[in-house]
C-alpha cells in the first residue's frame, strides 16, 4: 500500500518459527485474529487446501482491504471481517463455525499502520495525538493526555507503560498543557524527552524516550490487555483436540498475559505447552526486520 509516496510493505514477523511449529491440516480452519497486510495468513493459509477455510479478523478497515489483495489466489476459502478479537467466538460462530485448528495473534504495529497519519502512533512524524486503532473507539489519547489528573497520567503510564519515570513524565504533560493543548505526536514526544533529559547524565535504554509513554497511551486507548484476556479466555472452547493457539507479542505485559494463560490452562489439563521458552527471532531476522527484535512467540496446543 502507497503512503506518502511509498510502498510499505508489512514483514511477518517469526515467519520461519511458524512454519516450523504450526501443524496445520489441509482441510483445516485457521483464525488469523490480526491479519494485516496478510502476510501471516498466506504463509499458514497456503497449508490449507481447497476444503480448508481461513478467517481474518482486523478492525483496522485498510488492512482488511489490502489483506484481501494478498490473500485472493489462495486454495481454501477465505473470510475476512473487520471486527475485535476480542469477540472471536462471536465472529467464528457467525460463520458456522465451531471448532478450529489454529487461532493465530499477532499483537505487534504493521509499518501501514505505524505510516497511517489519522492512527497518530508515531513519534518518528508529528501526526494528530489519536492511536485509536479502531475509529469507533471512544477517547483518543489526545483526550487522555489533555483531560486526565496528573496522578492518574501517571499510574498509567507506570502501568502499562512500565516507565519508572512515570510521575515526572506526567508533571511535565501537565504542565505544558497548561500553556497549550497537546495535540500531536510530536508535541507528546518533546516533552516527554524534556522530562528525562538530565544533563550529564544518560538513560540506559537504547530505546526512544517517549516510546514507554506512547505505548501505555496505545494500550489504554485500543483496551489492548482486556482484548487479549477475552481472546485467550475463549480460545480452549473453539480449539479442537490438537488445535494450536499461537500468539506473538512485542513487550512484557502481553508475554506475561499469555504465559500465565497457557500455564492456567496446562494445570487445568486443557493445554499442552510447546514453547516452554518463548521463541525469538534470529539475529538474521532482527537485521532485515528491526522491529521483530522483541517480538516473543508461545504456542500452545489443546489436549
Amino acid at each position: 500500500m502507497a503512503v506518502g509516496g511509498s510502498t510499505l510493505e508489512h514483514i511477518p514477523v517469526l515467519a520461519e518459527a511458524l512454519v516450523q511449529w504450526v501443524n496445520l491440516p489441509p482441510d483445516g480452519v485457521m483464525v488469523d485474529t490480526t491479519v494485516g497486510q496478510g502476510g501471516h495468513s498466506r504463509l499458514l493459509g497456503s497449508k490449507l487446501g481447497p476444503k480448508g477455510t481461513l478467517v481474518g479478523l482486523d478492525v483496522d478497515e485498510q488492512a482488511i482491504e489490502a489483506a484481501t489483495k494478498k490473500l485472493q489466489d489462495l486454495a481454501c476459502k477465505v473470510i475476512l471481517m473487520r471486527g475485535n478479537f476480542a469477540q472471536i467466538g462471536h465472529w467464528v460462530g457467525q460463520n458456522g463455525i465451531e471448532k478450529v485448528d489454529l487461532i493465530l495473534a499477532d499483537l505487534g504495529l504493521s509499518s501501514m499502520q505505524l505510516a497511517d497519519r489519522e492512527m497518530g502512533l508515531s513519534f518518528q512524524s508529528d501526526m494528530p495525538l489519536d492511536m485509536r486503532m479502531d475509529r469507533s473507539l471512544g477517547p483518543t489519547a489526545a483526550d487522555i493526555v489533555n483531560n486526565s489528573g496528573e496522578k492518574a497520567l501517571a499510574d498509567l503510564i507506570y502501568q502499562y507503560g512500565e516507565d519508572r519515570a512515570s510521575r515526572r513524565i506526567a508533571r511535565f504533560i501537565v504542565q505544558r498543557r497548561t500553556e497549550q493543548p497537546i495535540t500531536t505526536t510530536g508535541q507528546l514526544a518533546s516533552v516527554v524527552c524534556s522530562a528525562l533529559y538530565r544533563p550529564g547524565r544518560r538513560r540506559r535504554d537504547r530505546i526512544h524516550p517517549a516510546t514507554r509513554t506512547f505505548q501505555a497511551l496505545r494500550i489504554a486507548v485500543n483496551h489492548e490487555l482486556d482484548n487479549l484476556g477475552q481472546l485467550l479466555d475463549q480460545s480452549p472452547n473453539l480449539l479442537r483436540s490438537r488445535g494450536q493457539i499461537a500468539i506473538i507479542s512485542f513487550h512484557s505485559l502481553e508475554d506475561r498475559q499469555v504465559k500465565t494463560n497457557f500455564r492456567a490452562n496446562y494445570d487445568a489439563g486443557l493445554y499442552a505447552v510447546l514453547t516452554k521458552k518463548p521463541v525469538v527471532p534470529t539475529s538474521q531476522e532482527v537485521g532485515v526486520n528491526p522491529r521483530a527484535r522483541s517480538a516473543k512467540l508461545r504456542i500452545a496446543q489443546k489436549t
